[in-house]
């Protein structure tokens, strides 16, 4: 059976019921669920997982959660390959507010990881979504979980689970 890790970082929240919703489905421990602000030490991390669930929520511009910066700039330095790694990504966001770059943050991981050899699951149907723009939409989907609890609150139980029963057959 694959290994598998969470890394994420959340700003208010958020980003954590995702997290914790995948922990509990996939029966992870403690050490395998790392929020990049407290637990996480290094990019060396990554290379006890098979399979990497990464979450952040989408700042400023549509950059990821500043606790990721350091890692991914870390990565493009040392020119880490992801081959042999299966990944998918999710997030947070505020569709109306920030409707401009609505879970960017999703597309800035998946830019950086599927060039570095990363095979990525967990594409989610855009048109139940309503947003201006967002780099996580790679061919007419969303590269991952986007939710937005903020002005969709009522669509984020049903979102999450949704994406966990489809990761899990995509995973099989």
């Amino acid at each position: 059976m694959s290994k598998v890790g969470i890394f994420y970082a959340s700003a208010g929240g958020n980003t954590t019921l995702v997290a914790e919703a995948l922990k509990e489905a996939y029966e992870l421990e403690d050490e395998d669920c790392v929020l990049m602000e407290d637990d996480f030490d290094s990019i060396e991390q990554f290379e006890n997982y098979d399979v990497l669930f990464f979450g952040s929520s989408t700042w400023g511009q549509g950059d990821v959660h500043f606790s990721w910066v350091d890692a991914l700039l870390e990565i493009n330095s040392e020119k880490m390959s992801f081959e042999g790694k299966t990944m998918a990504f999710f997030g947070a966001g505020d569709s109306k507010t920030h409707g401009e770059h609505f879970c960017s943050a999703l597309g800035k991981f998946y830019q950086q990881f599927s060039k570095a050899g990363a095979k990525v699951v967990g594409f989610v149907d855009k048109e139940d979504y309503t947003y201006e723009a967002s780099l996580a939409e790679v061919n007419d989907k969303l590269c991952g979980l986007a939710i937005d609890n903020i002005n969709e609150k009522e669509k984020t139980s049903e979102r999450i689970e949704n994406w966990i029963e489809q990761l899990q057959s995509e995973l099989a």
